[in-house]
């Protein structure tokens, strides 16, 4: 199967979980069939582009791996690959309409137009124009647009891959602008004149565009062109089935990154959303996803977006790294905690205790809070009551006498066997003789070493510390547990 698709966002604003989902569908049919993924900037609506955001949208498909074989940066054959570049295409195309008879010019004031909009809603009739220039064959040299002229009886059928044909009744299909007086096409001619100068195949978008199907089906047969293959594919919604939004926890895609998702767990989820290899598979790489997909696993339900679902998707993707990577991935957030940078020898310390870390986060940021201890300088920030924990609260005497004779343990033990296994059973031998629970004992240990009640395991954490800066943050305890606190 000869696969070319497109991928036209407008630069009006970050790209968002819907329309980055069409553009990941569009990718792996390219990919899955060795066919050509475009990307096209649809900017012909001026007065709604967002400056920057066209940049935003390029590095959300880099940062998800969706890499394009024409379009902006690269170029290719069918360019350029912004519709702002390529009005004079629109307009032969337009005028050529006109003078087979296919398209009219209007020159009906926006005045007029509101007019009849609401003189149709007052009279509960379906909105549309009403043909008043059709037959007037108007001069080009006034101000006008360029209207199509549908059919008014019979029906146009869309093929729709996932629904079959459907059916629409011309009399309830108005004559749609084509051009605008501004000379700019509208979205109805450019993405038509553009997917065949392009020699698109296939044309993935959401269902909310079917309606507007018949418009671009009659577009194509008035130019007598071939269409491509349609494909409408349901909509994204939220838990409770209404339309996606914020409140969801759907945000623009650098939002994702910036939260601390990987962009594989992100593409994972994404393709889940409307797609499925089979019943069970869940977890899958990028070249899995690519190497799987077609149209036929797509379906007509509405996917639903979980966010908590995304986050354990995060948490397993996190899990399943290198150690190393891991480390290198979350080393941007420990720095913007500590306001320093840290060197890769400095990072590499954390490998051994790296796997324990991973099982406890299910976002990048939450890196920071397992691993900030590890390089903070000077003295940690906690309080007594911290220090004390269940076991000895509001007995500072009793932690205290706890935390010496830890110091006096672990100072024993020689800097040879500072490892988690003789740590271990020195602490534990210590509760023991001391007739305490280990609990009471490590949480003084944990607080004073970490600043945290709840950091990485105690004993691998004391390994990765050192026996030096062990034995320095007890002492620093220890003098706090001797005087009242602050």
């Amino acid at each position: 199967m000869s696969v070319r698709v497109r991928y036209g966002p407008s630069p009006t604003g970050e790209p968002h979980v819907g329309n980055i989902r069409t553009a990941l569908f569009d990718w792996l049919l390219a990919r899955r069939f060795g066919g050509q993924f475009i990307v096209r900037i649809e900017d012909t609506d001026q007065s709604r582009a967002v400056e920057g955001t066209e940049q935003l949208i390029l590095d959300a498909l880099t940062w998800l791996g969706l890499d394009w074989d024409e379009g902006p940066g690269i170029g290719g054959p069918y360019g350029p690959y912004r519709q702002s570049e390529r009005l004079p295409m629109y307009v032969e195309a337009a005028h050529r309409l006109v003078d087979e008879g296919k398209a009219y010019r209007c020159n009906c004031s926006p005045e007029r137009l509101a007019a009849l909009r609401k003189s149709q809603q007052q009279a509960k009739q379906p909105p549309g124009y009403d043909r008043r220039c059709r037959e007037l064959r108007l001069p080009g040299d006034e101000p006008h647009v360029v209207r199509l002229g549908m059919p008014l009886s019979g029906d146009t059928i869309v093929n729709d891959y996932l629904r079959g044909d459907v059916s629409f009744q011309n009399s309830l299909l108005d004559d749609h602008v084509l051009l605008k007086r501004d000379g700019f096409p509208t979205y109805h001619l450019a993405s038509v004149v553009d997917d065949h100068l392009m020699e698109i195949t296939h044309v993935i978008r959401g269902e909310e565009w079917l309606s507007s199907a018949p418009r671009h089906v009659q577009t194509y047969a008035a130019l007598g062109w071939d269409e491509p293959a349609w494909v409408h594919i349901p909509i994204i919604r939220g838990p409770d089935k209404g339309k996606l939004s914020k409140r969801h926890g759907a945000t623009s895609i650098r939002q994702y990154a910036e939260e601390g998702f990987l962009p594989e767990a992100l593409l994972n989820f994404l393709a889940l959303l409307g797609w499925s290899k089979d019943e069970t598979t869940t977890i899958m790489s990028r070249d899995e996803i690519s190497q799987s997909f077609d149209l036929d696993g797509l379906g007509l339900a509405s996917a639903m977006f979980d966010i908590e679902r995304l986050r354990e998707m995060n948490a397993r993707y996190i899990r399943d790294l290198e150690p190393g990577d891991f480390l290198r991935r979350g080393r941007p957030y420990l720095e913007a905690r500590i306001g320093r940078s840290i060197d890769d020898d400095a990072l590499d310390t954390l490998i051994p205790i790296a796997p324990d870390i991973q099982e406890r986060v299910k976002l990048l940021p939450e890196f920071a809070d397992y691993t900030d201890f590890f390089f903070s300088e000077g003295p940690l920030d906690y309080a007594n009551a911290e220090l004390m924990g269940r076991g000895y609260k509001n007995k500072p005497w009793a932690a205290l006498e706890s935390v010496e004779a830890s110091l006096a343990a672990l100072r024993e033990i020689e800097p040879s066997q500072w490892t988690t296994p003789v740590l271990e059973s020195t602490l534990r031998e210590l509760a023991t003789s001391r007739g305490e629970k280990a609990g009471a004992v490590f949480t003084p240990i944990r607080v004073a070493t970490t600043g945290k009640r709840i950091a990485p395991p105690l004993f691998e954490t004391l390994e990765t510390l050192g026996q030096e800066l062990t034995v320095e943050r007890l002492n620093a305890a220890a003098e706090r547990l001797a005087r009242p606190d602050d």
